[in-house]
């Protein structure tokens, strides 16, 4: 069995069970089903696209850990996750910050993904403006499931509380943007060299 193949049994398997995991008796339906949504529309994404368009090793993992963060978030709600209770307590805190680790995720994880696109579809070829672009399309993507998540409170009203998960935070929209930038930033920094040499190996095979 090939390698790939075995990656990609191995990246189903983990996602299926985590999603299994997180479907059993959520805390709240209704936001469970509001936060494992992108990851299944994920899922559908990548199993459309495989053969036509396969991406980097990177890639589809960062994919997987965003998914499980959403998993977990849906299971238990951003503001219920128990480690980050049991952290906030150690840390003289109220506040539950997993929702953070998702903002910073959406930015960090998304960057990867674009800059894959970009390079591999020569959309832009200057470094310099590619790494601009991406940061401005993160801080966008984060600015508009902000918009989401006000749009899905107000056809929904007090059902849509736990997925807004601002706790009582009245800069909780603007901190989550601001994660979200500097996960784009750190992911380009702290990435692109091994992005590269696996992209490389994708072209290799092209």
């Amino acid at each position: 069995m090939k390698t790939g193949t075995i990656r990609t049994y191995l990246w189903l398997i983990l996602f299926l069970g985590v999603l299994t995991w997180s479907g059993i008796a959520p805390k709240d339906n209704f936001t469970w089903f509001l936060e494992v949504l992108p990851a299944i529309i994920a899922l559908c994404a990548l199993t459309l696209t495989r053969k036509e368009f396969p991406l980097t090793p990177l890639s589809y993992l960062l994919i997987l850990i965003h998914s499980i963060i959403l998993m977990i978030g849906g299971h238990y709600t951003y503001a219920d996750v128990p480690l980050f209770d049991d952290l906030a307590e150690l840390m003289g805190s109220t506040r539950n910050n997993y929702d953070k680790v998702g903002h910073f995720a959406q930015g960090f994880i998304p960057a990867i993904i674009a800059r894959e696109i970009i390079i591999r579809q020569a959309v832009i070829l200057s470094k310099h403006w590619m790494n601009f672009f991406i940061i401005c399309f993160c801080l966008g993507f984060s600015a508009f499931y902000e918009l989401i998540e006000w749009w899905v409170a107000l056809a929904s009203g007090e059902d849509a509380h736990a997925f807004l998960g601002t706790q009582g935070d009245i800069w909780d929209t603007q901190s989550d943007m601001m994660l979200a930038l500097i996960g784009a930033i750190v992911a380009i920094f702290s990435l692109s060299r091994l992005h590269d040499k696996q992209l490389s190996s994708i072209d290799g095979k092209d």
